[in-house]
């Protein structure tokens, strides 16, 4: 783990990565707040393609809750079975869609809380959908933002919390709201796990990772 980089290193790395993409988006495709709920959460151990491929035609006949509970779990089943734990996640989607209608009206909450009461929807799953649909700087730590944030000193922790609140307290505001995008295509496309990809990284001299492949 590399020890916590200081304000001035980070600003300039985040000053990178806004000059190389100032508007990242998340890569799992939606058209509301519920398609963006369920698709986040059939991403848990699949890829956004995977998910992307089977949802393609899942949305346009289950956009809202009321019509994915219409659809019922062996119909959704039908469309997932491509994903990996896709019955699970069909028990789960199938679940919060009915909690959806009767506890909150057929909309998706915006508080991380009744989020996260939802079946199958964890911190991280509520930070992607807060800051993906209502543009609240929450943080979403998975694996790439984990691996980049310790390798680069940029929000190191010795587990997810810990590094979204390095996140939170060491990014600059003004960067806080895309922080999360820019650290996960990061990890996704140049500091991979096993060969990252030192000799083209933006920020590679301001980086103190020692094994790093130039």
């Amino acid at each position: 783990m590399a020890a916590q980089l200081d304000y001035h290193t980070i600003r300039k790395i985040f000053a990178r990565f806004r000059a190389e993409n100032p508007e990242p988006k998340g890569e799992l495709d939606h058209v509301n707040a519920f398609t963006l709920l369920v698709a986040v959460a059939l991403s848990a151990q699949a890829t956004d393609v995977g998910v992307n491929r089977a949802t393609r035609e899942l949305f346009k006949i289950a956009d809202t809750p009321e019509r994915m509970l219409a659809l019922g779990e062996e119909g959704l089943i039908e469309h997932i079975k491509t994903i990996g734990l896709f019955r699970n996640k069909a028990k789960n989607v199938i679940k919060l869609s009915r909690i959806l209608v009767e506890d909150f009206g057929g909309e998706v909450p915006n508080s991380r809380a009744a989020l996260e009461s939802l079946p199958g929807v964890g911190r991280k799953t509520a930070n992607v959908v807060l800051n993906m649909w209502w543009h609240y700087p929450a943080q979403a730590v998975d694996t790439h933002i984990f691996r980049v944030g310790n390798r680069t000193g940029i929000c190191p922790g010795r587990d997810v919390v810990a590094v979204e609140r390095a996140i939170e307290d060491n990014v600059p505001v003004d960067f806080q709201q895309h922080a999360h995008h820019w650290l996960i295509l990061h990890g996704r496309y140049v500091c991979k796990a096993r060969k990252p990809l030192c000799g083209s990284c933006l920020i590679r001299d301001l980086c103190p990772f020692e094994e790093k492949t130039l």
